[in-house]
């Protein structure tokens, strides 16, 4: 038994342990599979045992690898303690997912960016959504991000901090010639029979995706087909605007040329939004990045449910603290 195992290698044990499918724990830290499964192989060789049985149709944990599973998730926690520990130093700037440069995350990145002394840098990143930037979080490559916590995987969660900022109204995005489009809101007994893009298809924002899904339930609205993973502002526009499609928003939003974004109400759906980091992680930037998020949420009422009916997952609701 070796003494100084290799941490990457139980952190691809580890991915393939909670994902028991080695294409989608490849997927999930951005390697070949090729690579992966050598990586198992040579962790079995070094422990002198077998980890996982393997079929053609499963991937199942044998009685040594479910032992290690405890031990390797504490290890990695541990390490990952002390990387957050040694790596934030103030001088290191603070990597901050904001999705796109509008909206809660881009706001609360501006206001903290007051907060903090010049030698303190805080910098934009720009990922598609918390599925995607959580990995990216948990894995040291990116310090904080913004979304729907509720929907990510137990063990991924359980090594992230969060704290609430928005309870954000979602919207639809409609063609300007639409029969809906010449209303101020959109109810959503009025989108019975529509079919809306919600990013079904780009796995790095699969919490929106099921978001919709959930939201869509019983009301006889469609979900679009998966559609490969569409990158940059740009690129959506154009992909949007040629497939016709009308679109499941927030209320704050990109502009999209000969389209217009409507308020959906009756009841108002809500997209829970909260500021994730690495827990453990210690930084001027995140404290500054906190505290601002909280005033903004204070200041502009994010957190208030809107007086008439609204929607909310009720695992969402929980996570945002919402009783009753």
């Amino acid at each position: 038994m070796p003494y100084d195992t290799d941490p990457r290698l139980l952190r691809v044990f580890l991915a393939v342990a909670e994902e028991l499918h080695f294409t989608r724990a490849a997927a999930r830290l951005y390697v070949a599979q090729q690579a992966l499964s050598r990586d198992i192989r040579r962790l079995e060789r070094e422990l002198g045992a077998a980890l996982f049985v393997r079929t053609t149709r499963q991937v199942s944990l044998t009685a040594d690898g479910a032992r290690l599973l405890p031990l390797a998730r504490r290890v990695l926690a541990a390490h990952d303690e002390l990387a957050a520990t040694f790596r934030s130093a103030p001088e290191r700037p603070l990597l901050v997912d904001v999705g796109v440069p509008i909206g809660t995350a881009h706001g609360a990145l501006e206001a903290a960016r007051e907060r903090v002394p010049d030698s303190c840098e805080l910098v934009a990143r720009f990922h598609s959504g918390l599925t995607g930037a959580a990995a990216e979080v948990a894995a040291g490559r990116l310090d904080v991000s913004f979304g729907r916590i509720a929907a990510l995987p137990p063990a991924v969660r359980a090594g992230l901090e969060h704290q609430p900022v928005r309870l954000e109204p979602m919207a639809v995005l409609l063609r300007e010639d639409h029969p809906l489009a010449a209303r101020p809101a959109v109810a959503l007994a009025e989108l019975a029979g529509e079919t809306l893009y919600a990013g079904a298809g780009n796995p790095q924002t699969a919490e929106w995706t099921d978001l919709a899904e959930r939201l869509f339930a019983s009301r006889g609205i469609a979900t679009a087909e998966p559609f490969p993973e569409i990158e940059g502002s740009q690129e959506f526009v154009r992909v949007v605007r040629k497939r016709g499609w009308s679109v499941l928003a927030s209320v704050e939003f990109i502009e999209v040329p000969g389209m217009v974004l409507r308020p959906l109400v009756d009841p108002v759906p809500l997209s829970p939004v909260s500021m994730v980091w690495r827990r453990g992680l210690r930084h001027p930037g995140l404290d500054a990045l906190r505290a601002a998020a909280r005033e903004l949420a204070e200041k502009q009422g994010w957190l208030v449910l809107p007086g008439n009916a609204w929607w909310l997952p009720e695992g969402d609701a929980r996570v945002m603290g919402i009783r009753g």
